[in-house]
Parts: C-alpha cells; structure tokens; sequence
C-alpha cells in the first residue's frame, strides 16, 4: 500500500509531516486531506493564514501527488443545521 505524506504550506512555511499514512489510492488521500482541513479549521477558526494554506500530499518520492487549498475543503459543506427526512 503506498505511503502518502501530509504537509501543510502556509505561505512560505511547509510543516513537515514526517510519518505519513499508508493508504489504498490517492482519491483516499484527498479524502484525508479534506478531513484534516475541516478539523483544522474547526479546532483553529478560519484564520486569514489558515484560508491560504494548502496540504501538499506527496508520495515516497517526495513527489506532489495533490495541492489542496484549505478553501477548497470548505466549499460544499453539508449544512448539519438542515432537517433531513
């Protein structure tokens, strides 16, 4: 299973993210990435920074596999005030 790294570009400053998580495919490691986001900024409030930050998931390689800007995360939320039938 390939092993996908989480780092986060807050402008100039990459954090690191030194362990990474194995994981079946990259449309997995999108749907990481998002989550990751959402907690963030639900533990951190949408800071003016945070909104241009993006996770950058690499592969072993180092390679970028995605480019994923906090504001992307954020669109299309489900309303969780919303009445489900």
């Amino acid at each position: 299973m390939p092993r996908y790294f989480f780092n986060t570009r807050i402008g100039d400053e990459l954090i690191v993210d030194p362990d990474g998580e194995d994981l079946r495919n990259p449309d997995r490691a999108w749907e990481v990435a998002r989550q990751m986001i959402l907690e963030v900024v639900k533990s951190e409030g949408a800071q003016p920074a945070l909104m241009e930050a993006v996770i950058e998931v690499t592969d072993d390689d180092g390679e970028i596999v995605l480019e994923f800007p906090f504001t992307e995360a954020l669109l299309d939320i489900p309303d969780e005030s919303a009445t489900r039938h």
